[in-house]
Order: structure tokens, then sequence, then C-alpha cells
């Protein structure tokens, strides 16, 4: 089946061929790590996943680098302000090294909890300065360089004709100062650091000798030398959150075609934002550190949520479009997804080869759906429609279940455990005033507590041998 893909490039759904059969190479823009993911963040690599899925699922093997970046991006996209793992050193009285592996480690335990496949590679930036300086000798022997004392050295974006196109830029009113404000001695707006000089008056924690002195590497530059290191100077498709778009993806097509001669990427695809909307209504902001509380997976788990509801939460909208946060959503995922567990658990283990004219009909739907552009919120109710229908066999609809969830990722072939179910504190101590009050044959009590666990999403079984489950 022909997958077709919305190519930020073209603007269009572009049918999607690798540039060599049977193999794709896709770069995912991974995280900063001076501080914990939030859920905004996670829900682009949950899209990247469900691609990674299909691919797989329409028989390609897939190479996917998904970097770490632990140095280099600076808190403005003017290339000012402070490093941000500098940043996160200072507001934690630790050294830059340790915050990155922190968080490094903090953003992998998500990762799987979210049930993510495991990219090839994860490169961190800290472990390839060799490659980014390489690229800027490139860059520099072509004349695409220049100097700015006492900042570093940039890219100048007029000799690259085709700038604007990606993003669609306006480069007479960027001139005015509509993007950022114009460092002193910067050629035009728009121009970027591939390399900054350390500061006269301060010590780095991260810093490198290289051709222009003592300093450290662009934010830009790094996916560029890591990308084309492992993938090579053209990639399949390039991913990354919508916000990557005017600056960062631009940046980095500008930097790697002048340096090659070649495409960057022959696909671009980015997700859109995580809004919040506190109250539930209207659409709020996009999610943001910078903004300063922020929602983070392990925030959702202590809140009663498992990773996997959030993980539905995150189908439930195509990739591309803006997904409105809140906790009646996810409430409403929870609920789905537990709707679904319901007629899903009885099936496990009992798949049989799809071989109905019905069944074939329904598995079709499905990867038609998947392959158009990744409408998984379509694919979702065609694997609802599929379960309710009376003519299609038991063992066939186990079987699509199996093949669906390795696209969906959701467990579904999997018995859940209470071991899985991670409860509130006040959950927890409410359980054990219930085993007290059973105890004390208390059972006024003890279905009042049960009703408070059901009244917050949370099913409690007692079993035979007196323990209890929570579902």
């Amino acid at each position: 089946m022909q997958l077709h893909l919305y190519n930020t490039a073209t603007r269009n759904k572009d049918a999607f061929e690798s540039l060599t059969p049977g193999l794709v190479k896709v770069y995912c823009c991974g995280p900063t790590v001076y501080h914990f993911a939030h859920i905004g963040n996670l829900r682009t690599y949950v899209f990247e996943d469900l691609l990674r899925r299909t691919l797989e699922a329409l028989g390609y093997n897939v190479n996917h680098v998904v970097n770490i970046t632990d140095v280099g991006h600076l808190t403005s996209d003017a290339d000012t302000g402070e490093d941000k793992m500098e940043k996160g050193a200072r507001r934690e009285g630790k050294s830059a090294w340790d915050i990155a592996e922190y968080y490094t480690q903090a953003f992998q335990k998500d990762w799987k909890a979210l049930r993510l496949l495991e990219p090839t590679a994860w490169p961190r930036a800290t472990a390839h300065i060799a490659e980014q300086i390489a690229l800027i000798q490139e860059l520099e022997k072509k004349d695409y360089t220049y100097t700015v004392p006492n900042d570093g050295i940039y890219f100048d974006t007029a000799k690259f004709p085709r700038y604007p196109d990606f993003a669609k830029l306006d480069i007479e009113g960027l001139q005015a100062g509509a993007r950022v404000a114009v460092t002193e001695g910067k050629r035009n707006p728009t121009d970027f650091a591939l390399w900054k000089f350390s500061p006269s008056d301060a010590q780095r924690q991260m810093e490198w000798d290289s051709p222009w002195g003592r300093g450290f590497p662009g934010w830009h530059v790094e996916c560029s030398a890591m990308a084309m290191k492992l993938l090579g100077e053209t990639l399949d498709i390039h991913c990354g959150g919508a916000d990557h778009i005017r600056v960062h993806h631009t940046n980095e097509i500008a930097q790697s075609e002048c340096a090659t001669g070649k495409p960057f990427a022959r696909f671009w695809l980015h997700g859109g934002w995580l809004l919040e909307a506190p109250d539930g209504d209207g659409k709020g902001g996009k999610m943001s550190k910078s903004a300063g509380e922020f929602v983070t997976l392990d925030v959702l788990v202590k809140q009663g949520y498992s990773p996997m509801d959030y993980r539905y939460f995150c189908l439930t909208a195509h990739y591309r479009n803006y997904l409105n946060f809140s906790h009646a959503g996810l409430d409403s995922a929870r609920d789905s997804l537990r709707n679904l567990r319901k007629r899903t658990d009885p099936l496990i283990g009992k798949a049989t080869p799809i071989r109905s004219d019905r069944g074939l009909e329904w598995r079709t739907k499905f990867l038609e759906s998947v392959c158009d552009d990744l409408n998984f919120p379509q694919a979702l109710g065609i694997l609802n429609l599929a379960l309710k229908d009376p003519d299609v066999l038991e063992g066939e609809k186990a079987g699509l279940i199996v093949e669906w969830d390795r696209l969906l990722g959701l467990g579904l072939t999997e018995a859940e455990t209470s071991e899985a179910v991670e409860l509130p504190d006040d959950l927890k101590s409410l359980l054990t005033e219930r085993a007290e009050a059973r105890k004390n044959k208390d059972w006024k009590r003890s279905d009042a507590i049960r009703d408070q666990f059901r009244d917050r999403g949370f099913v409690l079984k007692d079993n035979p041998d007196g323990s209890v489950s929570v579902n």
C-alpha cells in the first residue's frame, strides 16, 4: 500500500519512496537535556514513533537517529542568551555534565514508559565536536561564513538564495527587524552562529579548542553534523516539532546543502503543538519550559494516569493539528482506552489468520487510514468498528489487534497488571484504610472507598486470596 506523507518542503501530501529501496533514513531532533521533557515535547516523539512503526509495517528497515542536545542551545533564537545547559547547572547547583546525564536518563525513562521504539542511535552533541568543526570548515572554505568579533563564526544567509523558501519567510520584513534583534556585527538578521567564542570574562563548563579559538558549537550545526555522520548527506525523512520550521530546520537546510551541494532531506515532517487549556475550555498557549511550570509524564502518573493513557490521548488528534491538553480530555482518553481493553483483553492469545472478506476489508481500511499521512484518529475509529462487527470471527478480531497494535503501540496484546498502576499518595492511604475497614467488617466504609476509587478512574477488584488488584 502506498504511503503518503505531508511534506513541509512541498506543502503537499507526497507519495513516499525511500532513496535506497527497503531502507529509510530518519533523523529526529531530540531533547535539550537541561530539564525534564514536558508532555508537549513527548507528543512529538509519539508521532515520530507512529511514523517509525508505519514504515516498518510496510516492510522498510528504518535507520532511526534521535540526537541528544547537551551543549550549544542558547535561550534565544538570535544566538544570544545563556546556554541552556549552563542555565540548568546554575539552577540545580550541579555541573553541566551531570545535568546532561541526569536529564538524558530521565528522558529515556519517559521514552520507554510510552512504548517508543528504541532508535538506532542516540548521538550526543558533545561527542561529535570534531564533525561539527569539520562542517564549519567546509562552509568556510566555500565562503559562506564570516566572523563577528568577540562573538563567533556566522553563516551568511544572503549567500543561500533559497534560504526563505522552506519556511516561506518574508525576508524584507525580517530585514526590518520583525524576527530578531540584529546582533552587532551580523550582516543579516537571519544569519546564525556556527561557532560561539567562549566569553573572556567568564568560565564555561563546556568549551573546546577550534581553528577559530576556544568556544562551543551553535545549536543548528550540531544536528546537521550528527545527521550526516550517521545517515549520509541526504536523509529520507527529517522530523521535529512545528516550532522548528522557521529557524532550526531552515538553518539546517542552509548549512547542510551549502556544504554538500545536495538536498539535505527529501521529506520534512512536523508535529503540531500541544496547547495548554487549564480550564478545559478553548485554546491555551503552547506548552513551554520557558513559561515556568509545565506538565511532565511523571506528574500525570502521580495524578493516577498511565503512560498509555497519554499515548492514547495523543492518538485522538492528527499529529499535524494542535491538541488542547486538559485533564477532562485525558480522563476521556483513559476511559476510552479502558473500554477498548475490555474488548481486547478477552482476545489475547486467540489470534488466527485473517482470511474472510470482512476481516480483510477491515485490515485494508485501517492501513489506508494509516497510509494517509498517519491518520491514526481515523484508524482508531476503524478498530472500534471492527471489534463490534458481528461478521468477523473472534480469532480474526484477535489477529487484527495483533497487527494493528504493532502500529498503535498501546500494549493491547498484553494483559494489564496491577503493578503497572501507579496510585496517587492519597489513594494509597485510602487503600490502607479500606483494608482496615474490611478487616473490621465495616462494609459501608469499604464500599464508600471503592466508590472514591471509581470516581477517580480506578477499579478495585477483591481477589479470592484476599489481595486487591487495582485497574
